[in-house]
């Protein structure tokens, strides 16, 4: 069931970017320049979106590495190294916690770049050593709850590894964004 269902995602996303290669330059222009108008406009939901975009960008890295660190640890139980992601066997908790751990913290290295980049409006003291600090324990609090998530749904719960995964991310995704947003993130003049 969860293979189709994985399957089923897969199929989806080289879907969407099979449509978006398709689309014409002058299109992707012209929708620019609307969400610039939305996003004057709208500053809060259009940093929630952002937010959303780049955290999906970083959520795509950490399952990869996932898998590429489950594969590594494990290369005997899978077939190939797609078996790591579709027709998946069971891998070890090891194996599973190991490859959340630095699935989690390479996608938090592509995030705080996005973040300073793209996300936020206000960049607060995000730039700085101290900002970086804070940072890194907002995330270090957040992949706790990642591998508290993961031990539960996956080892107690006996829950499929890419399920608990989606769940878990869904679950630190509004953690980190409130976090980041009230400690880090935050506009210099209103503290």
């Amino acid at each position: 069931m969860f293979d189709i269902i994985w399957l089923s995602i897969c199929v989806l996303i080289a879907t969407f970017f099979i449509i978006v290669l398709s689309i014409p330059k002058n299109t992707y222009l012209a929708l620019f320049e609307k969400y610039k108008a939305f996003a004057g406009k709208h500053k809060t939901l259009s940093e929630v979106i952002r937010f959303i975009i780049c955290g999906g960008i970083a959520t795509v890295v950490d399952m990869f590495v996932m898998g590429v660190v489950m594969y590594c640890m494990q290369p005997s139980i899978y077939v190939s190294f797609l078996n790591a992601f579709i027709n998946s066997p069971t891998p070890s908790t090891l194996a599973t916690i190991v490859g959340t751990g630095v699935g989690f913290l390479v996608g938090l290295l592509v995030n705080y770049v996005l973040s300073i980049l793209f996300v936020f409006n206000e960049k607060g003291n995000s730039k700085s050593t101290k900002g970086f600090i804070i940072f890194t324990v907002l995330s270090a609090i957040g992949l706790g709850i990642n591998l508290v998530g993961m031990y539960i749904g996956f080892d107690l719960l006996g829950w499929n590894q890419w399920l608990v995964k989606v769940i878990v991310t869904i679950i630190v995704l509004i953690y980190n964004y409130i976090s980041k947003k009230l400690l880090l993130f935050k506009s210099k003049k209103n503290k």
